[in-house]
This record gives structure tokens, C-alpha cells and sequence, in this order.
């Protein structure tokens, strides 16, 4: 039997596109053998819920090669990959556009095929998964490959969720690293890096984003593009100059700090190539694991997920004409992140005095006689969107319109109050977060939301379906109670509000000397290779993130160390390879080995942070290093 939780090296690139390799969806096997085991054997665990599947993104996790007594190892698994996914933008911000599922389903064998070589056993297991392309010697091992007929089969499973507004992640039962992205992604649920190759794989997968490697077998450049502009929106042959001409490729945010790093501009190496075609930032999550996707992947990424769900969730009938002597409402989304805007217009007219309302009383505007035609349009402002092809398509805007006939005379149900969607109330929720509370619809009156944080009321003009806690400022140390309440009623919602981040600490390796100064950070001096460990303590339940950055670089994930989760971080001068691949160089990272390996003596700030369960991004905390040459013997 493949002994689980096994500590294995890397091996190949951090991830393949499967199409390009196979020719083919991403993450499927090029043999569909049966699955093992019958979909009927599987059980459907939903790990969260933000509204009915039909009107959501739905995230499917599968596992393969665990058993009915590693169940709980899944478990586990999923946690981390999902807690480190939320820790992403944009999935920070649109978590709550996604429901979250898991599909257990237990596997005769423990393991999965050809893990680690391909003399390695095959596994029975439901999904079929195996590496080196699935037992393919000519492949790599890295390249983890599903049985696609039975991933879909076990995804079917969960009611709502079709081909059209799902994605199925399948995790392998391994420690080996690998995955691979397309129609379906795929990862090994335990590896060090494993949580960080799922962001990377949904990249390919849901905004179909290329991978930034310069690269295509570990060790070896990848010579010369072979010309012509690439189809991808994050690679080009363009100069800078030549993108703000044609306003073309990512010239809208050139020159701007990258989120992963440095500064957006024209950084060579991508699509497999080391030379003649360029990316945005010398290293984001599709170049490096670790580090979060850059402004023009988070764009890409922010459409891909807007697009499998409809910002306006429900409405008054617009199929026949309405009377003038109602109410008119649409219920929204709510990111997590910010509030959508909705603008109405009567007769083309701007309502500025209902601005951002969700519901509309039409007899207070005093609509002339006749028909007239009001108009909802709900639109996303996120920041993380420039484009205005982007900000203007289905994804990111949404217009609903009415014929209001002022000749016709409404007669209104009763609709009792109540409370017909929320934020989830059984966990806390974070202190920057937008919670929500929408209501049922009366035609002949407005019910408004009255929200209250700790017993004071909350002023929340225009739409008070949303709150944003981010504008009240919390500070840390406490938990506060946000309740909403439909003015009036008895109908009362109550939130715990986590505004307390979690802590982070640090462990470094015996320096040569400490130096404490006043008014300064501690500094640590070394003369040669040092380790870091970072662990986190949280008043909360959940996995938490740490991350760390290095001379004011971009927030890298940490993980442990490539071949051992519970090893701390290496730092050295010239950085460690590791099966083509180059960690832990103190100060300007290295990615491969012919990257610049010239050590930076001198001394270097080291920041760490923590990302909670709740959303929380503690503060950053530093301490400095000084690197000097060794001693000459």
C-alpha cells in the first residue's frame, strides 16, 4: 500500500495546463476506466451555503484514494485548501457568491496510481486519479490526471449544481506534488505546497489563465516564443509603449505595485518560453505558488466567478404592466467585500432620491399619468475591475425594467415580514466583511432593516440591506454583537463579530548575535543559512493562514518547506533548488536556477501576518536580518 502523509519531493513545474498537453480537458485521464466505486456508495456534505445552488457558483471537492477510515484526513485536506483559497483575492471578496461541497466517497485502496513512479502500484479507487499523466511514461509526474466520467458523476450528485455553475476540484490521497488544471482542476490533498496548487489549477480552470512559467521540463529554460501575440490576457510581445498605443493587453495598469510583487509592467518569460514574450509581475500565483494572483489575473478572475451567477437575484414580475401605486424591489448579491450599486431611472431619468435602494415606492414620486418605463440597473464597482468591456458584460452589470401603467390598480397580497436571506449567523463573521439581510417584499409598503452594533444603532443610509463593517472601524481585543431587525417587528438577526485578527509568531534558528536598538526592530545576524518557522494562535475555531514578505515584496503563503510541511521556511544567499525549482533566497527571490543567484549581503526586513477563518488580515509585525559573508578561513 502507498503509505499516506509520506514526505516527497517536488517534481516537474508546479502545475501543467492539461490542454495543452493532451490535447484535451485539463485533469482528465486519456483512459476512462468504470469508477470502483458507484455514485449511489457517496455522500454529499455541503461545507457552505449562501444560497440555493441554481443561483450560486458551486465549488465541488472530491476525494480519491482516501478510505472510509481517512475520511476524517479529508477532512482535513479540504479545510486547508478552502481556508488558503478565502485567503485569495478575488475569492476573499466573492466567497459569498460560492456554495462550497464536498463529495465523500470512500475508496477500497488507499492512494492513487503511479504515486510516486510509475513501477508504483495502481490504486482501485473511485476517481481513477493517478500521476505521471495517469501511468503515461511519457508524461511527468506532476501531472495528476482524473477519470472524468466518474468526477462528473459523483459532481452530479449535488442537487442544483450543473456543469454551467459548478467546479469540481478533485484531491488525491497523496503527499506527492502535483496537479493540473482545464475542465476539471486537480491537486494532492497533502503536499506542503498542496493547498496553494488549488488556487493555481482553478486559475486555469474557471478564468483559463496560462501558466507564467519560463519552463516547461524543471531545470531546462524554455528557449524562444515562437512569435505572434499570444491569445492569453496576461502574456504579450508588445512593449509598454506599444499597449498604452493600442490600449491593449494590461496597459490600463501599468506602472501600478503589483499586489504579488514589484511593479506591473513587462517582465520576460511565460507560456513555457524564456525569451521574446512578457507578463505583468516578475512573479504572481500562475508564475510562483505562493504568492496571490496579480491585478490582471485577479480582472480575469473576478469575471470568470461574476459570470456563473446573476447579480440580480430575484424581482418584482416584470412580464406585464405595473401600477404606480406599489412598491418595486430587486434582491442583489452581496460580496463580501463591498456593496453592488443599483441605480433607478424612470423614463431614462436618473431617481437620485432613491439612490442605491433596494425597494422603490412609486407613490412617492409622483409619476405622471400614462405608462413610463423605470428601469433597475445593478452594477458591481469593484476596484479590481478596470476594463469597461469587462465592467459593462452580464457578469458585473445587470439592468431589470418595468412598464409602469399609472391606469393600473394594484392589489396587494398579504406578505407578512420576515427575513428571506442573511449572511450566516452560525459563525462569526469578520471585521471587514459586508453582512446582509434581505426581506420579503410587500407591494404596499417598504420594510426597512434597522441594524445595531453592541445596542447602538448604525446609521446606514440608501440601501440598508448591506452593512459594511470595514466603515465602523472596529478595533480589536473584543467581540461585538450586529444585530438587523425589520423595523417594527420581532424579526431580529444576530451576527458575532470577530474584529480580533489572529496572532502570528515566529522562530528563526540560532543567529550569530541579536542587536536590540530603542525605536527599532529586533535584528538577527547571520552569516549563513537560517530558518523561520511561523505558527498562529487564534480565539477562533479554523485553519489559519500565515504569510510572510521579504524587503517589501509580495505576500508569500507559508507553508513549511517544499518537501516537508512541518519543517520551518530556508533562507540562504543564493536560495535552495529543489527539483528545478529555487526557494528561499534572502532578498530577491529566485525562481529557477538561471535567475540571478548574486547573494544580498546587508540587512533585509522580514514582515508576517496572519489571515483568520473569519476573513481577519492581522497587522504586520517585522524584525530584520543581516546577512554577512561568511568568514575566509
Amino acid at each position: 500500500m502507498v503509505a499516506h502523509r509520506r514526505t516527497a519531493a517536488l517534481s516537474g513545474a508546479a502545475c501543467l495546463l492539461v490542454t495543452g498537453l493532451l490535447g484535451g480537458g485539463a485533469g482528465v485521464s486519456s483512459a476512462a476506466p468504470e469508477p470502483a466505486a458507484p455514485a449511489a456508495a457517496a455522500t454529499v456534505v455541503p461545507l457552505q451555503t449562501t444560497g440555493p445552488a441554481d443561483k450560486r457558483f458551486n465549488l465541488v471537492l472530491l476525494g480519491d484514494g482516501y478510505t472510509a477510515g481517512q475520511l476524517p484526513e479529508f477532512r482535513e485536506d479540504v479545510d486547508k485548501h478552502l481556508k488558503v483559497l478565502w485567503s485569495v483575492e478575488p475569492f476573499a471578496s466573492y466567497r459569498s457568491y460560492i456554495n462550497v461541497w464536498a463529495v465523500e466517497s470512500p475508496s477500497a485502496e488507499s492512494g492513487v496510481d503511479c504515486d510516486p513512479a510509475l513501477d508504483a502500484p495502481r490504486r482501485d479507487t473511485p476517481l481513477g486519479m493517478g500521476f505521471w499523466g495517469g501511468c503515461d511514461a511519457g508524461s511527468v509526474q506532476r501531472l495528476l490526471t482524473v477519470d472524468s466520467g466518474a468526477a462528473g458523476a459523483l459532481a452530479d450528485l449535488v442537487p442544483g449544481a450543473t456543469a454551467a455553475n459548478r467546479q469540481i476540484v478533485a484531491l488525491a490521497n497523496s503527499d506527492t506534488y502535483g496537479g493540473a488544471g482545464g475542465t476539471y482542476a486537480t491537486a494532492s490533498g497533502g503536499n506542503a505546497l498542496s493547498a496553494l496548487i488549488t488556487p493555481h489549477e482553478i486559475g486555469h480552470s474557471l478564468g483559463g489563465l496560462q501558466d507564467e512559467y519560463d519552463y516547461y521540463g524543471r531545470g531546462v529554460p524554455g528557449g524562444a516564443h515562437p512569435g505572434g501575440e499570444p491569445d492569453s490576457a496576461h502574456h504579450s510581445v508588445l512593449t509598454e509603449r506599444q499597449m498604452r498605443e493600442r490600449r491593449a493587453k494590461w496597459w490600463r495598469w501599468l506602472g501600478e505595485r503589483s499586489e504579488s510583487g514589484g511593479v506591473i509592467g513587462r517582465h520576460e518569460g511565460g507560456l513555457y518560453s524564456t525569451r521574446g514574450v512578457w507578463r505583468p509581475s516578475k512573479h504572481s500565483i500562475m508564475k510562483t505558488l505562493g504568492y496571490p494572483f496579480d491585478q490582471v489575473g485577479r480582472e480575469v478572475m473576478v469575471r470568470a466567478i461574476a459570470a456563473r451567477v446573476n447579480l440580480v437575484q430575484g424581482h418584482t414580475p416584470a412580464s406585464a404592466p405595473i401600477g404606480a401605486d406599489r412598491t418595486v424591489w430587486v434582491e442583489t448579491l452581496h460580496p463580501i467585500g463591498g456593496e453592488l450599486d443599483v441605480v433607478w431611472r424612470l423614463d431614462g431619468r436618473p431617481l437620485r432620491s432613491v439612490a442605491g435602494a433596494r425597494t422603490v415606492d412609486l407613490r412617492r414620486l409622483d409619476v405622471p399619468p400614462g405608462r413610463h418605463t423605470l428601469t433597475a440597473t445593478v452594477s458591481d464597482p469593484t476596484p479590481f475591475v478596470r476594463d469597461p468591456a469587462v465592467r459593462g458584460t452580464a457578469a458585473l452589470t445587470r439592468t431589470v425594467s418595468w412598464t409602469v401603467d399609472t391606469s393600473v390598480v394594484t392589489r396587494p397580497g398579504p406578505v407578512a415580514p420576515a427575513f428571506t436571506g442573511h449572511t450566516a449567523t452560525g459563525t462569526p463573521v469578520g471585521a471587514r466583511s459586508v453582512v446582509y439581510a434581505d426581506t420579503s417584499h410587500p407591494a404596499d409598503r417598504t420594510l426597512a432593516v434597522q441594524w445595531r452594533l453592541d445596542g447602538r444603532p448604525v446609521a446606514n443610509p440608501g440601501n440598508d440591506r448591506d452593512l459594511d463593517l470595514s466603515s465602523l472601524r472596529l478595533r480589536p481585543g473584543t467581540a461585538h454583537t450586529l444585530t438587523a431587525r425589520i423595523a417594527g417587528t420581532g424579526h431580529v438577526l444576530r451576527w458575532t463579530v470577530d474584529a480580533t485578527p489572529a496572532v502570528a509568531a515566529y522562530r528563526l534558528s540560532e543567529p550569530l548575535r541579536t542587536v536590540r536598538r530603542p525605536g527599532r526592530p529586533v535584528e538577527y545576524v547571520y552569516d549563513g543559512p537560517f530558518t523561520m518557522g511561523l505558527t498562529a494562535h487564534d480565539d477562533q475555531d479554523g485553519y489559519v493562514v500565515n504569510q510572510f514578505r521579504v524587503d517589501g515584496d509580495g505576500w508569500y503563503t507559508y507553508y513549511g518547506w517544499p518537501t516537508d510541511a512541518d519543517a520551518p521556511y530556508r533562507f540562504t544567499p543564493g536560495g535552495t533548488v529543489i527539483d528545478g525549482l529555487v526557494y528561499g533566497k534572502l532578498g530577491t527571490p529566485r525562481a529557477v536556477p538561471w535567475d540571478d543567484a548574486t547573494p544580498e549581503y546587508g540587512t533585509h526586513t522580514v514582515e508576517y501576518r496572519t489571515v483568520d477563518a473569519a476573513g481577519n488580515t492581522g497587522p504586520a509585525r517585522k524584525f530584520l536580518v543581516t546577512l554577512v559573508p561568511p568568514a575566509r578561513s
